[in-house]
């Protein structure tokens, strides 16, 4: 039996499309959280910090992401605090793998994302979809010289989150993989 693809999944942008004016009336709800690594950029004593980070979720993503053909992983600074702060608002399972990051916000030498590196290493020959509203071409140039499986960037607008488009692609990607490709 061939493996699943893996979906290596950013929260912000992709589940939390934080600079939409209008996702509540797309069917998102919006949470107050304090992930650490948004605490770790604010004054403990501050206002913003007691309220929390507005999160926007769509309860819709958790089973419309478990339905694709796909191994689900978080990619995201919010680490392991996904599967505890988002998984429960969007429908997902409280386990999912984390990339464990070795620093956060690391500056690229060739300016690449800071993820698309280490997400390489990561996925260890894999064929993986990677959806980030952060992703760029010259990151799509470097895994495609550096991976030497199939790789889908799929960079997800952060005032939009996953669309029915971000869905089909992803469909689409992961069904025309041959069997040898998986």
């Amino acid at each position: 039996m061939t493996e699943r693809p893996l979906l290596l999944l950013d929260v912000d942008g992709p589940l939390n499309p934080f600079r939409s004016l209008f996702a509540g009336l797309r069917g998102y709800t919006s949470h107050r959280m304090h992930p650490d690594v948004w605490l770790s950029y604010r004054d403990p004593d501050s206002r913003s910090a007691r309220r929390g980070a507005r999160v926007r979720l769509h309860p819709s993503h958790g089973p419309r992401l478990l339905a694709l053909p796909f191994e689900l992983t978080w990619a995201t600074a919010w680490t392991h605090q996904a599967n505890t702060m988002i998984s429960p608002h969007v429908g997902l399972p409280g386990d999912l793998p984390v990339v464990e990051w070795p620093e956060l916000f690391v500056k690229d030498p060739a300016d690449l994302s800071w993820k698309t590196r280490h997400l390489v290493d990561w996925a260890a020959g894999r064929p993986f979809a990677w959806v980030d509203d952060m992703i760029t071409p010259r990151d799509r140039a470097w895994v495609a010289a550096h991976h030497p499986a199939p790789a889908l960037l799929l960079r997800v607008l952060p005032r939009h989150g996953l669309r029915e488009r971000d869905f089909t692609t992803l469909e689409r990607w992961a069904a025309g993989l041959s069997p040898a490709e998986r």
